[in-house]
């Protein structure tokens, strides 16, 4: 993971516009939607919809929102969305994958492949990056919130975290996904503040773009990922990202 900062990462989705700010609520509950609808609305016996309200509360989302989308849902409101992910390669052969929440496969799909035409890029088969790819809890702690990295080490590594990075401003904590709850919990029983605690999918490998026109082409395909209603997450192994 040199050379790839997750808190560069995790620190862009956090600052955001209003209306983009809007847009996360809006893609969030549909993802809280579609956890009840599979596992009902009790975040105690579907871990889908814990990780949701986790991720909903790292976004700033009130509690209120969160209980309303959980009713809505129970109560067979709002369209009737899917998980569809889709997977290809930006510039270089830059791995891509982007997870969607849709209600409509071909409008997506359409506008999926659309963008990695137009940025230099090809939409590939499923299956094609995800080998990639592997999925981790990620917690992140900053410098200022734990003065004492080797005793946050040990308290991660003790509540079953399996690896502990230093960055510029803050400590990243990496867990098995279904660990994540309960080594976040920890944490915040020690007296730890939590910044971001969230599931991602890490890469194994990166590319490092140096062409400029390939680097324009590349944050135009992220950007328009980003910015689509239907998008929920982007992945991608791009190692100079946010540089």
């Amino acid at each position: 993971m040199a050379g790839h900062s997750k808190w560069a990462n995790i620190k862009h989705k956090k600052e955001k516009t209003d209306a983009q700010r809007a847009a996360v609520f809006t893609k969030i509950g549909r993802e809280i939607a579609m956890a009840v609808k599979a596992g009902g609305g009790d975040p105690n016996t579907n871990s889908k919809l814990r990780d949701v309200i986790t991720k909903a509360k790292a976004n700033n989302i009130p509690n209120d929102n969160i209980e309303r989308s959980i009713k809505k849902a129970l109560g067979g409101e709002g369209a009737n969305y899917e998980s569809v992910t889709y997977e290809g390669y930006g510039p270089s052969g830059v791995a891509v994958m982007v997870e969607t929440s849709t209600d409509n496969r071909n409008r997506t799909a359409g506008e999926m492949r659309h963008y990695f035409d137009k940025f230099g890029g090809n939409l590939g088969q499923s299956g094609c990056v995800a080998f990639l790819f592997s999925e981790k809890g990620v917690i992140v702690v900053l410098h200022e919130d734990a003065k004492d990295e080797l005793a946050l080490m040990e308290a991660a590594l003790e509540a079953g975290a399996t690896d502990f990075e230093t960055e510029d401003e803050a400590y990243v904590i990496y867990t098995e996904p279904d660990d994540l709850y309960s080594v976040r919990s920890a944490l915040e029983s020690a007296g730890y503040r939590i910044e971001s605690a969230e599931k991602d999918k890490i890469p194994s490998t990166y590319v490092r773009l140096e062409n400029e026109e390939e680097i324009r082409k590349m944050s135009l395909l992220l950007e328009h990922l980003e910015n689509n209603d239907d998008v929920v997450e982007v992945y991608h192994n791009w190692e100079n990202f946010r540089e």
